[in-house]
């Protein structure tokens, strides 16, 4: 303790609040304990527990205030309980996987135990007030994937502190006064991302306090083999802030020491909140009682000296000789208590084992009284009895057994009376059932993207053609001056205006917060804009093209597109992210990998603007809902000419709804972006020989033509070609599908339909290049013309 905290209490204060702490630590050893006994046993899949971290986590939660955001990783148990978001009962609901977020408020068995999280939203996907709570982002599982997002958490707060008159701001912080803690095993210090988001985090100046939990092993592999020195703050001392420049705090602590660990806790916090000063601290001396996790023992790669040392050393077994050398407890009462523990853990878990079965027992009850009842008027009688006798008799059945139970016993009903009754329930049940694992992907409130309405451009009488670059801009400067909550950040935004010049004058205008330069480092940019857009801003991060996105992707695969999903619709973030791409120069500038990404990405919506006025309808749009998108700004579409709307930031590009750009009777050709432009050109030469081409724009990749406009084309045009400039079987294989599958289409096609992609390869450099290795407006011409042979070879003689 310190002498400030000490001082405030009198020496029985003290010493509740220290036989408190014990207790926490010990309840939640006793839980990884007996948590890593029902993985063994079966019960559970898999278990990563917070053995060994125990007592630093104490500290941290002493010092974590309301308002402040945690971004960890999955052994922080012990904290969450602390800070009292956890209780034993939801430790082991979320080890057994159940479904209902009463039982496991952390993602309602969609990420296995140890991935904590508190909730921002209300159950109609609204914002509660964040100052009044202490708040967990959403843990993922990938090493250091939790430290992006940890930036933007903590550059939040520096934005609520500088720029005034955003709305609703006393929600989500109390004049910038927030810290981020962000906690991570000393292995995954290895990882780029950790790297990456100290760098920006020390250019940034934003309160964050970086935990570093040292146990010198990651899995089997010893800190020789994954860091420098075997010593993170070691070898980030040059981070240290000084008379010479900002930097960070840097304090190193054994992780055994609770009196010191407090303190150290508490002049961190401290630092970041008072002076937005980023602070490591390096935990070291940690101990992992019960190895890596369920998949493995940690006999194999530690020696008897090493586990010898780990004995001695646990933090939870050191805390104790303190508090009895302190006089702050006897060892017989601390016996006593921890026995009591055993108790409370051990009933926690019979009570979560309990409600976990107890929905699935009645929905197994209903499925055998149904199949007695159908099996008494059923030639298969005796196979009936037996589905029902054996699920009956399942002690502890899962969700799998009852529906895979039904599904067979349809089989044995075909033809007779009670198929359709066993149908109907199936049917039933897994539409109930389905939503328990699959719902909120996208966000379910009221501000989804399918609430946005079309708003039209409107155009003066005398309205100029003007550069598309002026069009985006403008419309930048319409929404940053009505809405203070925006904000952009990436790659030459600043200064210049972006390296189109959509941004130009902005950041003069408006500041370097909200039209900010940031490095050469695309996923702690896109961490960036995931931790601010959780925290209530509505930040718009920019890759400056398409194939950067790559640096990004697993950010935004992993936690991004998964944020409403795995927290059930209990947390959000709704980033736009900007960037652009179609046809450039070279293997590394050709801004196509669409199936890449749209496959990636899932959660998220991929939208693709053929022009500038259809993509800045789409940030008018988005702005408007709560959730995430991609957009995709045609590069050669900033110096073609546009007629200049005249009610900027306030037009709409639905979402999720195609374009019909021009109509036609005989083929329905389907693309998007800068490809739009050949499929004109090609379409207009085809007119010339009588080919009538329909060209619907898609303009929305995620979510794709919402109202099926394009079977409704092609029941008029019986003929369909997807034009493409992904890799063959990318993104057009995307199309083809949601166009067969989803839209069944296919009962309207006289003929195979068709796509036309690029190159398997990587596109060459120069205007030659572009031309062998994506399709030109010739190659369309002739596949449509091919296309048309194959119906009327009278009419249309082949090419070739």
């Amino acid at each position: 303790m310190t002498a400030a905290t000490t001082a405030a209490l009198t020496f029985e204060d003290f010493k509740t609040e220290v036989l408190k702490d014990y207790q926490i630590a010990m309840t939640s050893r006793e839980c990884s304990l007996l948590g890593r006994r029902e993985v063994l046993t079966g019960k559970a899949k898999f278990g990563i527990f917070g053995d060994g971290k125990e007592v630093p986590q104490l500290a941290m939660a002493k010092a974590f205030r309301n308002g402040d955001f945690r971004s960890g990783y999955y052994r922080d148990q012990t904290f969450m309980m602390a800070i009292g978001h956890l209780t034993i009962q939801q430790f082991f609901a979320g080890l057994y996987g159940h479904t209902d977020l009463a039982h496991d408020p952390m993602s309602a068995g969609r990420q296995m135990g140890g991935h904590f999280a508190t909730h921002s939203l209300n159950e109609d996907g609204s914002w509660k007030n964040l100052t009044l709570q202490k708040n967990s982002s959403a843990d993922i599982s990938p090493t250091a994937g939790q430290m992006p997002r940890l930036l933007g958490l903590a550059q939040a707060s520096k934005i609520y502190r500088k720029v005034s008159g955003i709305n609703n701001a006393t929600n989500f912080s109390l004049l910038g006064n927030e810290v981020a803690w962000g906690t991570i095993g000393n292995a995954s210090t290895s990882e780029g991302l950790f790297f990456e988001t100290i760098n920006a985090a020390g250019v940034l100046q934003v309160p964050m306090v970086m935990s570093v939990w040292d146990d010198e092993y990651g899995i089997s592999v010893h800190a020789r083999h994954q860091t420098t020195k075997e010593n993170i703050s070691e070898i980030l001392k040059g981070f240290q802030r000084d008379e010479h420049g900002n930097g960070y705090e840097i304090f190193r602590v054994k992780g055994w020491d609770y009196a010191e660990l407090v303190s150290t806790y508490e002049k961190a916090g401290q630092i970041a909140r008072e002076q937005h000063v980023p602070v490591l601290i390096h935990v070291y001396e940690l101990t992992q009682p019960q190895g890596h996790s369920t998949s493995g023992s940690h006999e194999r790669y530690k020696d008897a000296k090493r586990l010898g040392w780990e004995a001695d050393f646990d933090c939870i077994k050191k805390m104790r000789e303190w508090m009895i050398g302190f006089n702050l407890a006897t060892a017989e009462s601390l016996d006593q208590m921890e026995a009591d523990i055993k108790k409370q853990v051990l009933e926690g878990k019979k009570a979560a084992w309990n409600a976990f079965l107890e929905s699935i027992k009645n929905e197994q009850a209903e499925l055998v009284t149904l199949l007695e009842n159908i099996a008494e008027g059923s030639a298969n009688k005796v196979f009936l009895n037996k589905f029902a006798t054996d699920l009956k008799d399942s002690k502890e059945p899962i969700r799998k057994d009852i529906l895979q139970t039904a599904r067979k016993a349809l089989r044995m009903v075909v033809g007779e009376s009670s198929q359709k009754q066993l149908a109907d329930w199936i049917t039933d049940y897994t539409e109930r059932t389905q939503p328990r694992f699959s719902s909120h992907l996208f966000s379910e409130s009221d501000k989804n993207v399918a609430s946005v309405k079309e708003v039209l451009p409107v155009y003066a009488s005398d309205a100029e053609d003007v550069d598309g670059r002026l069009i985006i801009r403008d419309n930048f400067d319409a929404i940053f001056s009505k809405r203070p909550e925006v904000l952009i950040f990436g790659e030459d935004s600043g200064n210049i205006g972006d390296v189109n010049q959509g941004l130009e004058g902005m950041q003069e205008k408006y500041g370097e917060l909200r039209v900010a330069d940031a490095g050469i480092r695309e996923a702690t940019i896109l961490g960036q804009g995931i931790g601010m857009a959780m925290r209530g801003l509505r930040p718009i991060a920019e890759i400056q093209y398409l194939d950067y996105l790559l640096y990004a992707i697993q950010i935004m695969s992993d936690d991004l597109a998964t944020l409403q999903y795995r927290t059930r619709g209990r947390q959000k973030a709704p980033l736009i992210i900007r960037t652009r791409g179609h046809r450039l120069e070279g293997i590394w500038h050709s801004g196509s990998p669409m199936g890449m990404i749209i496959n990636a990405i899932r959660g998220i919506h991929v939208l693709v603007p053929r022009n500038m006025t259809k993509a800045a309808g789409f940030y008018n749009a988005l702005l408007d809902t709560d959730e995430p998108a991609l957009i995709v700004e045609c590069l050669n579409g900033y110096r073609l000419k546009e007629k200049m709307p005249s009610n900027m930031g306030e037009f709409k590009t639905p979402i999720g709804v195609v374009d019909t750009i021009r109509e036609g009777n005989d083929i329905t050709l389907v693309s998007y972006g800068s490809t739009l432009r050949l499929v004109e050109q090609a379409a207009n030469e085809l007119q010339q020989v009588g080919i009538d081409c329909e060209i619907i724009d898609i303009q929305s990749l995620l979510p794709f033509d919402t109202a099926h406009d394009i079977a409704k084309s092609i029941a008029k045009t019986n003929r369909l070609l997807v034009i493409d400039e992904d890799v063959p079987g990318g993104a057009s294989a995307f199309i083809l599908q949601q166009i067969i599958d989803e839209q069944n289409a296919y009962g309207f096609l006289d003929s195979k339909p068709q796509t036309l992609a690029a190159k398997a390869h990587r596109p060459a450099y120069g205007t030659d290049g572009d031309y062998f290795s994506k399709p030109s407006a010739e190659d369309i011409y002739e596949k449509v013309y091919a296309m048309m042979h194959e119906a009327n070879p009278g009419k249309y003689p082949a090419l070739y």
